[in-house]
């Protein structure tokens, strides 16, 4: 028997697709999908056609081929499709998957089973989205997604831009993030919002570092702050960067 049915099944994993949203794709019905998926039928060559088309693949390497056993070519085929691409594909880690994702963030297989979207405002380049939750970075509301682009040294860092910092002992957080000059070991982390204090982290404890580049959030539920509110959270941020710019020159 031919592997189309189990890579039909890999393939969607990937995408992150539900059995009735591929077959919707595929213009069958969902329950011969899963026949094909199960190997109770054989996949019809326009199917098969079909998904090629989606996934870039050929009819052998579906037929033929263990995509799930063929990291090194397909996966990075894949990856290298989407650097290419005019518009950046965006992986969204939603709050309900950062467990996960602290676990898997190096497995490719993990990575691309994470549903994905695209904006027209970015430009190709190595991107993630992040749903980040509490007031900790108010006045941007509980449940926005961070759109962030890759940050491969910690020396790439500029002081004071915010960041999704993912670390062993913290998970994953969106703070401030500023660099000692004579602590070269550790970042200091700091919230928007002044009732929370800033707090160091050690440089070995950094799994990544995603640069924020947008914010998206739901009409009308940002949350609003009044004029005593705002000018008692400016004061609080100077007396909080004069204390950290003494400690750190």
């Amino acid at each position: 028997m031919s592997q189309a049915g189990k890579n039909l099944k890999y393939l969607r994993k990937l995408r992150g697709w539900t059995q009735e949203e591929f077959a919707t794709r595929l213009g069958i019905k969902r329950s011969l999908l899963g026949a094909y998926e199960e190997e109770r039928a054989e996949p019809r060559i326009e199917v098969l056609e079909l998904v090629g088309d989606i996934f870039k693949l050929t009819l052998d390497e579906l037929l033929l081929k263990d995509l799930g056993d063929t990291k090194g070519s397909y996966l990075s085929k894949r990856r290298a499709q989407k650097m290419s691409a005019g518009t950046a594909e965006i992986q969204f880690v939603p709050v309900k998957a950062a467990a996960g994702y602290l676990a898997g963030y190096a497995d490719p297989e993990f990575i691309d089973e994470l549903n994905t979207f695209t904006l027209p405002m970015l430009s190709p380049g190595y991107y993630r989205a992040f749903e980040i939750i509490g007031d900790s970075m108010a006045p941007t509301a509980s449940g926005s997604v961070i759109v962030c682009e890759k940050v491969d040294e910690i020396d790439d860092v500029r002081n004071n831009n915010t960041y999704i910092v993912v670390t062993r002992t913290e998970g994953i957080v969106y703070k401030r993030v500023m660099k000692s000059n004579r602590t070269k070991n550790k970042l200091t982390l700091i919230s928007d919002n002044a009732a929370y204090q800033p707090y160091n982290i050690n440089s070995e404890d950094v799994l990544e570092l995603w640069k924020a580049a947008y914010i998206m959030g739901k009409a009308n539920q940002q949350q609003r702050w009044d004029v005593n509110q705002l000018a008692s959270m400016v004061n609080t941020l100077q007396e909080q960067v004069s204390t950290m710019k003494k400690k750190m020159n």
